[in-house]
């Protein structure tokens, strides 16, 4: 397939804003000049939850503490526009409809709390370190399965089997097709595609715990309480939510991805305490501007008010405290889980990285499997949206200061210099 021609924006205070949604978010800063309150309300998606599934039931892991604490940074900090807060008010509504669906089924199935998942892959590392084709590709095998875009939408199964499977696909294909609309390069930033395996750090979203808020929002005082707390209760959450997704479609082997598991990885150890580990590893004077610049493209989807600098401050703090809490994490575990694959050895040779992973975990790596990682890889070449442009000035950044932030793990894992 030939490369598009596109080449992302790096004018992230300005982003791009259809006519449509400048108009709506016209007719909004105006009824909020006329006083009119557009604040997120926990009372009002509680209430509403409540009503459309005639449910009650929420769980009880401290999720509401975790929602009123984000709801209020949002609130105070966020600066987002009319359409960014009409997008958080639909999913954080519907994560509350989800948690109340999620508690019925379990009363109505409780064998689904006694399913065993099998072998767990977990993959995790720096964000842009390769985390995500490593991730398509493990899933291409036959017998793996990962949580797919439809289900990290909506982790629960139809009432109506044959149509409600259709709803759930064309809910996930119109969430893909907004993202598009909304920011047209975001693709080539960031793929995504319904049919292939998504982040489960949205599945941890059910417990209102977990980086994405702060990835599409700034939203500091939520980032800094988030990280004071003990996580416990979300991966155990986590693991109820994987169990149901295994009720409805069985596999005997996972594949688990999201960056954010590196600042936990001692609570998903303990939670999930026979997974194999795979963290990835990339120059991080690439994946550090280059994640930023994603950061930055999700922001301006929400907010009109974007900083770069702000936004680097930020995750390179972030980034190292992920890096030094998994060497912390993996120095107390048995080091015979873990793989380190390095991103330069999975572009140059991806079969030869998925073997030593297979071997590790104890699953068949036949000719079949092969094919299929092979036709992923044919189907789904580099820039294939068009090329993501980044830059370290772009954020205030230099090589030395990302040298000063990470010398210490470069010199661990022997990352090259890209």
């Amino acid at each position: 397939m030939a490369e598009k021609n596109i080449v992302t924006s790096t004018d992230y205070e300005n982003p791009h804003r259809p006519l449509p949604v400048r108009i709506f978010n016209s007719i909004g800063k105006l009824s909020e000049n006329l006083g009119l309150s557009s604040s997120l309300n926990i009372e009002t998606f509680t209430a509403s939850a409540i009503r459309k599934t005639r449910l009650e039931d929420f769980g009880d892991d401290g999720h509401f503490e975790a929602l009123e604490i984000l709801i209020n940074s949002i609130n105070e900090e966020a600066e987002l526009t009319p359409t960014g807060r009409l997008i958080q008010k639909i999913r954080l509504a519907s994560a509350l409809v989800h948690r109340l669906r999620i508690e019925e089924l379990l009363k109505q199935h409780p064998e689904i709390h006694d399913i065993n998942l099998g072998k767990i892959i977990l993959i995790t590392g720096l964000q842009r370190s390769g985390t995500t084709i490593l991730h398509r590709l493990l899933n291409s095998h036959p017998n793996i399965r990962g949580v797919s875009g439809v289900e990290a939408l909506n982790p629960l199964p139809p009432s109506n089997k044959a149509k409600g499977t259709i709803t759930r696909n064309v809910h996930a294909v119109l969430a893909q097709r907004l993202i598009s609309y909304l920011s047209p390069q975001f693709m080539a930033v960031h793929p995504i595609d319904h049919n292939e395996p998504e982040e489960d750090v949205m599945l941890l979203d059910l417990n209102f715990m977990s980086q994405a808020p702060e990835a599409i929002m700034h939203v500091p005082s939520y980032s800094r309480w988030l990280e004071e707390q003990d996580h416990t209760q979300t991966y155990e959450y986590f693991h109820k939510v994987l169990k149901i997704l295994c009720w409805q479609r069985p596999s005997s082997n996972w594949v688990l991805k999201t960056p954010h598991h590196m600042e936990y990885l001692d609570v998903f150890l303990k939670v999930f305490p026979t997974a194999t580990v795979v963290q990835t590893h990339r120059d991080p004077r690439k994946t550090m501007p280059s994640f930023c610049s994603m950061v930055a493209h999700n922001r301006g989807i929400f907010s009109d008010h974007v900083d770069p600098k702000e936004i680097a401050r930020h995750w390179s703090r972030k980034a190292r405290r992920m890096v030094e809490l998994t060497i912390q994490s993996r120095a107390k575990a048995d080091t015979d889980r873990f793989v380190d694959v390095s991103y330069y050895d999975l572009m140059k040779d991806p079969i030869a990285q998925l073997l030593r992973i297979y071997l590790k975990a104890g699953i068949d790596f036949d000719a079949e499997a092969v094919q299929k990682a092979k036709t992923f890889m044919k189907r789904n070449p580099q820039n294939r949206f068009g090329r993501h442009a980044y830059h370290l000035s772009d954020f205030g950044l230099s090589e030395k200061i990302i040298e000063d932030y990470f010398s210490f793990y470069r010199e661990k894992y022997e990352i090259p210099f890209e």
